[in-house]
């Protein structure tokens, strides 16, 4: 008899990588601790099979159930407006980073479509919902973070006003990709931004512990860091 999709995923449980997934993930209950090769290979082989009635019928009520729905949406093969709709479906199953970054690393059909994906991302970059919001943020920073979307990007990035710390931490580590590939166009925005002192600061931080900015770099980034502090202090 074959196995049900919740059976595979019970089947490939590992209690260690559980614990250390659950660690991982504080706002999540329900982990059944399956490695992401093992996930991604089974999200391979529904793609190549049903994976329409798969997403009609697929379970959300473990941690693994819901990522699995988002990599089987990446792999699977059908025009764009049809996954762009599968898309839209799952975004508002996202509750957690992991599945949130996990899910948009998987959307590789978005370089090839970058003019329709970003008119389509675009509703979620003004979404009250901390999730949708990370999804738009990190859609930015995996697929937008080039010389024809840079000022844009950090546009939309200074214009997000919501006190979500997995928004605000998004929001730094785009920033932080942002000053790696686009080094003068960040460095002016930060100059002169509106963000608020948290997600500065930790945008700062962030490009500091980027391997690809210089050691030069790094001290001019933790004086501005230091500045900041410093303000927080006097006022």
């Amino acid at each position: 008899m074959k196995l049900s999709i919740r059976e595979q995923l019970l089947e490939l449980a590992d209690e260690e990588y559980r614990k250390f997934s659950s660690s991982l993930l504080p706002t999540i209950d329900h982990v059944i601790g399956v490695r992401l090769p093992e996930l991604r290979k089974l999200a391979k082989s529904i793609a190549r099979s049903d994976w329409r009635t798969y997403l009609k019928q697929a379970e959300d009520d473990y941690f693994e159930e819901v990522m699995l729905q988002g990599m089987v949406i990446g792999y699977a093969k059908a025009e764009l407006e049809e996954l762009l709709s599968h898309v839209a479906d799952f975004v508002p199953k996202i509750d957690n980073w992991s599945v949130c970054d996990s899910f948009c690393t998987g959307l590789k059909f978005t370089p090839a479509n970058k003019r329709r994906v970003w008119a389509f991302i675009q509703p979620y970059l003004r979404s009250e919902n901390e999730y949708e919001l990370r999804f738009g943020i990190v859609m930015l920073l995996f697929y937008y973070v080039d010389e024809p979307h840079i000022q844009s990007v950090l546009s939309l990035l200074d214009s997000i006003r919501h006190d979500g710390y997995y928004v605000k931490m998004a929001v730094a580590w785009a920033l932080s990709v942002c000053y790696v590939k686009q080094p003068e166009k960040t460095m002016n925005y930060l100059l002169n931004h509106s963000l608020d002192a948290f997600t500065y600061i930790k945008a700062l931080q962030k490009i500091t512990e980027s391997n690809r900015v210089s050691p030069e770099t790094k001290l001019k980034i933790r004086q501005m860091k230091q500045n900041v502090s410093k303000r927080q202090i006097e006022s």
